[in-house]
């Protein structure tokens, strides 16, 4: 049994997925997108947290806590999920193990997962062997939160996080992951700055970030399979195009200044500006061929978004001059949606339809457990001793 997959509350199992097939969009893509079928309101109305129970285990504060007093960027961190989930859980349909698994920072804010696999096997080793909850269905009624860009691989390279696979304690457990990737194995908080809403959105098409990753792809091609490197080498030069390296103090004004931001792949699908795109209604430029986009309930990535295949890029600006205003009015009077970017967030303390509420209602339609999730007594599903030989020291 392969463990199921969460895109940040959107349930996607490699049983029995749940999307469906959906029309190309205005960009004139050709191959129709993934999106998860169903409404949150058919299965728990407008809230989740009084119906759903969560059993959260209380893990020593070194899996948790204490990395955090360590390094307090993790809160404000891209993949801070993690800990707001921990601190929203304290409610038992469910089981969840806080452990924080990318709070280990670089000095430049990076995450270095290395460490991740052992510490969640120990976290997992402690619960299963205190309590009793996990020995009934090694883990098929527990939940984990796996933000990195590779989930439970635990890499930042796609190559070396395919060659390493899910960590094997974790399949046949849920995991909650940010946005998802079609037919992969691994991948089954802002502080905003706004400007009047009437301020005129006078730049085209915008982008910050890298092109490319020297340090970690000195040869070039591999690092967001050559989607960012076409993109300078095309439009550098392009007076319709406002694309840097560099991240300016003005980043969040000037998205609200934009009418398309770039959202291209990197090492993996999804980045921030996916979501930054949404808050602050500039529409959302997507350049990666199989990513599974979240919250499809709440926010219909199809009609607010241009979807560009990879291939396509040195075309980007025939394609975004080629849409009709009227449609470009109609994406950005449905990004202008409080309820799309209250969708994305997770606020404090947490509010009707937000992420939290998101992720609950992914959660409670796996409910109730099937009976095969539990072992027979004496039965044993998951391998212990699998994986690479640095995984399995103590961490």
């Amino acid at each position: 049994m392969w463990a199921s997959f969460f895109f940040l509350g959107l349930l996607c199992t490699h049983l029995s997925p749940l999307s469906a097939r959906i029309g190309a969009s205005d960009s004139g893509r050709t191959q129709p997108t993934e999106r998860i079928s169903g409404s949150a309101g058919d299965v728990l109305e407008d809230d989740p947290v009084g119906r759903l129970k969560v059993f959260v285990y209380e893990l020593p504060s070194k899996y948790n806590k204490k990395i955090l007093q360590k390094d307090p960027r993790c809160l404000n961190h891209m993949f801070a999920a993690e800990i707001y989930m921990h601190r929203f859980l304290l409610s038992t349909d469910w089981f969840y193990t806080p452990v924080y698994t990318t709070c280990d920072l670089t000095p430049n804010g990076l995450p270095l997962p290395f460490k991740s696999p052992r510490m969640m096997r120990s976290a997992i080793q402690l619960i299963s062997s205190n309590w009793p909850y996990w020995n009934r269905t090694e883990g098929a009624d527990h939940f984990f939160l796996v933000p990195h860009d590779f989930g439970a691989c635990f890499h930042y390279q796609e190559e070396k996080a395919i060659e390493r696979g899910i960590l094997r304690l974790l399949q046949r457990a849920t995991l909650v992951q940010t946005f998802g990737q079609r037919y992969h194995v691994c991948l089954k908080k802002m502080q905003a700055h706004l400007i009047p809403e009437k301020t005129p959105r006078s730049i085209f098409v915008y982008f910050r970030g890298l092109f490319y990753d020297v340090g970690n792809d000195p040869e070039g091609g591999y690092y967001a399979r050559g989607a960012r490197a076409a993109v300078w080498e095309n439009f550098k030069d392009n007076p319709l195009f406002d694309i840097s390296t560099e991240h300016p103090s003005t980043y969040y004004e000037d998205m609200q200044r934009a009418v398309f931001c770039l959202c291209p792949l990197g090492w993996a699908p999804w980045s921030p500006r996916l979501v930054e795109a949404v808050i602050f209604g500039c529409i959302p430029v997507i350049i990666a061929d199989d990513i599974v986009l979240p919250f499809a309930d709440a926010i219909p990535w199809e009609e607010i978004g241009v979807f560009v295949d990879e291939k396509d890029v040195p075309n980007l600006d025939t394609i975004l001059t080629s849409i009709p205003p009227e449609v470009i009015l109609r994406k950005q009077r449905l990004l202008a949606n409080p309820s799309m970017k209250q969708a994305m967030l997770f606020p404090q303390p947490a509010q009707p339809g937000d992420a939290f509420h998101q992720v609950l209602n992914g959660l409670a339609r796996k409910l109730p457990h099937g009976k095969s999730v539990y072992l027979k007594q004496g039965e044993k599903i998951l391998n212990w001793t699998a994986g690479p030989v640095g995984d399995l020291k103590p961490w």
